[in-house]
């Protein structure tokens, strides 16, 4: 084809093999992947990836925070450009599709187009996000909140990291300075964003098909929870005068699970990632604990009903058992509705592949999400095994990849046309 690349003009064995490469740039021992972010891994690695750029004929450049742009000048470069991208970073002992994928796979498409000829009319872009996992600095997407305007550059440049080191002083480091002011897009940068990325859960799998096209991304609301009571030797306060602070808290975690199925819909999630008990000893009445939830939802009424339950739920376990509680909201970000013209266009390319399809929800968050404040986004999905991810055994198959690119490169002609 003259217009878009078939499964047949993706080199999937070079894909596989850059896949394989870029997962040795590693703090741990293979098959296990820790790259965190202005690491010497994540560096070393981003060299590497702007070389494979360069080599494709794409014009490289980079922003304050380390947001990599490769573009492929259109015919008419000066209308906004079609995106792509994703990220690799990743979490301590992870797997090596998460991210990558969307990366290398942007560029395969990219290449694919070029094999076959074809010159889009509008430039096609692909971006590389700065820290998509939250590991060092303790927010996820911090790359693209910054191009989005979501988050305040003020407010980023003096986050730190577990060591104390600011975000200013890690990035002026790792050889990436200027003003982060000046990260954020200008209004109407992208006409539209698309990005691939492995499903993360069990679906398409289970349902045997290729390619999910994804409507709408979850997002989540964060909170910090501090239960505090009165301590005392586990013998010698008696049952009947023991304001215990990890019952209330147990209570609180119950009360997580049923705000988040009192909804009713299957959107709805609510999870206790962190229970940090004082003192933590066997023979002591806990004083105090520190929970942190996480609840997301498609729906942000919904997903703040969810919030405000906890918050009634938490008020009257404390006030039940004599102990004192404070709730904390560390973030909410709202839910994004992927753009309905991007997702016809994704469809349209299965179909010219002959691949199947299902429209599904991301209930993990991703850049896209916050690229959905500044352009039309849209997300899709590929199958992984057991809907496994974060963990070592992360795979997806060649063909899987294989066609997830296929169907990436038709929907960037697509889109640049």
């Amino acid at each position: 084809m003259n217009t878009a690349a078939t499964n047949k003009e993706i080199d999937t064995a070079r894909l596989w093999a850059e896949l394989e490469t870029l997962a040795a740039f590693s703090a741990t021992a293979a098959p296990a992947v820790t790259r965190v972010v202005f690491s010497r891994q994540d560096l070393e690695a981003r060299a590497w990836l702007k070389d494979l750029f360069r080599e494709a004929f794409l014009a490289v450049r980079e922003d304050a925070v380390g947001n990599t742009f490769a573009s492929w000048a259109g015919r008419e470069p000066e209308l906004p450009a079609v995106g792509t991208g994703s990220h690799i970073d990743a979490i301590p002992s992870s797997g090596r599709f998460d991210g990558t994928v969307g990366v290398l796979g942007a560029l395969e498409a990219i290449r694919a187009l070029q094999r076959t000829g074809y010159r889009p009319r509008r430039s096609i872009e692909l971006l590389l996000f700065t820290s998509e996992e939250p590991t060092r600095f303790g927010i996820g997407c911090l790359g693209s909140r910054l191009l989005s305007g979501t988050l305040a550059a003020e407010r980023a440049s003096q986050m730190r990291d577990r060591a104390g080191s600011t975000l200013d002083q890690v990035r002026v480091d790792a050889g990436f300075a200027g003003d982060l002011r000046g990260v954020g897009l200008p209004s109407g940068y992208y006409s539209s964003f698309v990005e691939l990325h492995i499903e993360q859960g069990p679906i398409l799998e289970r349902e045997e098909i290729s390619i999910g096209v994804v409507t709408s991304i979850a997002a989540p609301a964060s909170l910090m929870i501090l239960v505090e009571g009165e301590g005392g030797h586990a013998g010698a306060v008696l049952m009947p005068g023991r304001k215990d602070a990890l019952l209330g808290a147990a209570e609180i975690v119950m009360g997580v699970e049923a705000a988040a199925l009192k909804t009713g819909s299957i959107d709805t999630v609510g999870t206790t990632g962190v229970c940090e008990v004082f003192p933590g000893a066997v023979n002591s009445i806990p004083s105090r604990v520190r929970l942190e939830i996480d609840t997301r939802d498609t729906d942000l009424s919904r997903r703040d009903s969810v919030v405000a339950e906890i918050r009634r739920i938490t008020d009257e376990v404390a006030s039940k058992r004599g102990l004192r509680a404070t709730v904390e909201l560390l973030n909410a970000d709202a839910p994004a509705q992927c753009e309905p013209k991007i997702i016809a266009a994704v469809v349209r390319a299965c179909e010219a592949l002959g691949l199947s399809h299902r429209q599904m929800v991301s209930r993990a968050y991703h850049d896209s999400l916050f690229m959905s404040r500044v352009a039309p986004v849209a997300m899709i999905f590929i199958p992984c095994r057991g809907g496994v991810s974060h963990r070592p055994d992360e795979y997806s198959s060649p063909e899987h990849i294989a066609n997830g690119v296929a169907v990436l490169a038709h929907t960037l002609a697509d889109l640049a046309a």
